[in-house]
């Protein structure tokens, strides 16, 4: 009789962790990484601490544990608050106008840029475009307001000289156009400098597609609309997930410097509110419950933009 023997297959070794090899080889890298890393721990998550003030009756100068816990008292305070949702509205009217202007404009504002072909001109307009936002907002308020002011403003004397009206608008104290005086303002201030990555971009397409889009006969609009604006989706749809992700934190410098009391129903954004009525009123623990609201929404609206672009595009930021 043959005798049997089973096979035995050797059992397969773990693959050896190639992380510290790795960090050997590219050490110095590492090591230029730490302080940005730190840098983001200490000024990104080690503030997340403060948010135990929500949930306290903070007061100043008491210890973590001789503070007050009242659970969510602030949170129901805040959605009680008609304030609340009057800045609420605000943010999302302004946000809303600037992510389609802001956004739309500087794509083609850039693909204008790039059909230029007198290299001087193409540098004299970049140049020009961006240089406003290297100008700090109490500055750029001043000179909006002027232009906009009743008294020898440019843009009130160039409509009656223009005969389209017969009286200087008090743009400043009209609380309807302040969200558009916002927008406007901010796109002139920051279009040049949102250009500047899309014409990175642009830089990247290969120049032989344009080459045999010509040979086949395309038009230059044709050109645009089947080879610059693909070739630049992948940013387009990356910058608009971000964009939709700080839809409710749009800071408030602007509205701040640019408000006034008669414009206040229409001024007030959830940063300004948390600024008013938190630290100006002393109210930290109030202040820092409007703070996570923002947060956690940013959080959601993050998610569900990347969620919703990843189905229908296929691309994604996570």
């Amino acid at each position: 009789m043959k005798a049997i023997t089973a096979k035995v297959e050797p059992v397969p070794k773990k693959p050896a962790s190639r992380f510290w090899p790795k960090f050997l080889e590219q050490k110095y890298l590492y090591m230029m990484s730490v302080p940005f890393v730190l840098w983001a721990f200490v000024f990104n998550y080690l503030p997340l601490w403060g948010w135990t003030m929500a949930f306290q009756k903070y007061k100043p100068g008491k210890s973590f544990f001789e503070q007050k816990w009242v659970g969510l008292k602030y949170f129901k305070e805040l959605f009680q608050d008609e304030q609340f949702f009057n800045a609420l509205r605000n943010t999302l009217a302004m946000s809303i106008m600037g992510l389609l202007a802001g956004f739309i404009i500087p794509i083609i504002f850039a693909v204008l840029l790039n059909e230029l072909r007198l290299m001087f001109l193409k540098r004299f307009v970049q140049t020009v475009s961006y240089l406003p936002h290297f100008v700090s907002w109490v500055v750029a308020a001043g000179i909006i307001t002027k232009m906009l002011s009743t008294d020898n403003g440019a843009v009130n004397d160039l409509l009656m000289s223009l005969h389209l009206i017969s009286e200087p608008i008090q743009f400043m104290a009209k609380g309807n156009m302040f969200w558009g005086i916002v927008t406007a303002s901010d796109v002139w201030k920051e279009t040049g400098w949102n250009t500047i990555i899309y014409l990175a971009a642009i830089s990247g397409i290969g120049p032989e597609l344009y080459e045999a889009a010509r040979v086949d006969g395309a038009s230059r609009l044709q050109q645009v609309r089947n080879i610059t604006l693909p070739g630049i989706r992948t940013t387009i749809v990356i910058l608009l997930i971000i964009s939709i992700g700080h839809l409710i934190s749009i800071g408030f410098e602007k509205q701040f410097l640019l408000g006034n009391n008669l414009v206040r129903d229409y001024s007030q954004t959830l940063d300004l509110y948390a600024l008013n009525y938190g630290l100006g009123m002393g109210r930290f623990s109030f202040g820092t419950a409007i703070n996570i609201f923002n947060s956690v929404v940013s959080v959601i609206l993050l998610f569900v933009a990347n969620g919703i672009f990843k189905k229908i595009t296929k691309e994604s930021i996570i």
